[in-house]
């Protein structure tokens, strides 16, 4: 069978993608993924045959993809929520397609279009607890296990007994101001501090403490499972990559969907959260300390290891990956 994946040409839009496509191709199926050339090498790399249909940069319409869909015949079409224009394209040209979540189903006024089409069915790898409830009352999901997916990294990283705190802002999102308040208060904490700057220069940082360690660039989901708390932005593939690992987290929402995500992991114990005018080192430092075990606090993070368990339970994606030829049927 020959399935095409799509997504927008980001890293939280791609990635979540990638370890059904792997297990697709795995299973015996013939694998392309149309996206914009920023994402190609980790699609290389897996094998995945990445091609950019005609002028597409970061989104594809569907004057875009029909040409393609007409020469390479898919069987099936797999389409991530932020690529609508892809769904227009396999109805017009009689393509059986399936939508891909990148986490819970996205508010109204982030700057993307929800599903229009929402009648197909969406492989949805938000665990239910989390997921939108009107979404699950109204939608035919697939549940797909999130898998966290991060290019390799010449990273190691010596634990020591004292805790060890990873800080991100993600991708897409963050300042310089955002990061070092973050980082000023973290180092008031007796604690090891990892963090991986994305589209902030480190350097831009200024100086830093021993103890905390500086990456543009680090292999997250190798990270995750040693790390005692994480603070970040918001992001789904950050909060269902720590959710995944049973890591209680501290969101710091900047845009898009995060502070909904933040809303949904505080409500559910996994998580604290500072709003934009609440944010400051002082405030960092106190609710972090409230995550972490060694000060009597195990609340948020037993509520994270139950939604790990909730995540394990789910289909992985080698058992959604052998269904999915009853979806092109």
């Amino acid at each position: 069978m020959r399935v095409l994946f799509a997504a927008l040409a980001s890293v939280g839009h791609t990635y979540p993608l990638i370890p059904l496509a792997v297990a697709a191709r795995d299973a015996g199926h013939e694998v392309r993924f149309a996206a914009g050339e920023n994402v190609h090498p980790p699609l290389r790399g897996n094998g995945l045959h990445p091609f950019r249909p005609a002028n597409a940069f970061y989104e594809i319409y569907a004057e875009d993809l029909e040409p393609e869909l007409a020469r390479l015949r898919p069987d099936l079409v797999v389409h991530e929520w932020g690529q609508p224009g892809v769904a227009v394209a396999a109805e017009r040209a009689g393509i059986p397609s399936l939508w891909h979540g990148f986490g819970r189903m996205f508010p109204e006024g982030i700057g993307l279009q929800r599903p229009a089409a929402p009648d197909r069915p969406h492989l949805d790898i938000c665990p239910p607890s989390l997921q939108d409830k009107y979404f699950l009352a109204s939608t035919e999901r697939i549940e797909l296990r999130p898998v966290p997916y991060s290019e390799p990294a010449p990273w190691r990283w010596e634990r020591s007994s004292r805790p060890l705190v990873y800080l991100t802002l993600g991708t897409a999102f963050g300042t310089p101001e955002v990061l070092t308040t973050a980082i000023r208060g973290l180092t008031a904490l007796d604690a090891q501090v990892v963090v991986a700057s994305g589209r902030i220069r480190p350097e831009e940082l200024g100086a830093l403490p021993d103890d905390v360690t500086v990456r543009g660039w680090l292999p997250q989901a190798e990270l995750l499972p040693h790390v005692d708390a994480v603070v970040h932005h918001g992001g789904s593939g950050t909060m269902l990559g720590a959710l995944g690992a049973g890591v209680p987290q501290l969101v710091l929402p900047q845009g898009a969907d995060q502070f909904a995500n933040a809303e949904a992991l505080t409500a559910a114990g996994a998580a604290l959260s500072l709003l934009p005018d609440e944010l400051s080192a002082e405030a960092v430092a106190e609710r972090t300390r409230e995550l972490l075990p060694r000060h009597g606090n195990t609340e948020h993070r037993d509520a994270a290891r139950a939604i790990a368990g909730e995540i394990a339970r789910m289909p992985s994606p080698d058992e959604v990956a052998r269904t999915l030829p009853e979806w092109a049927a």
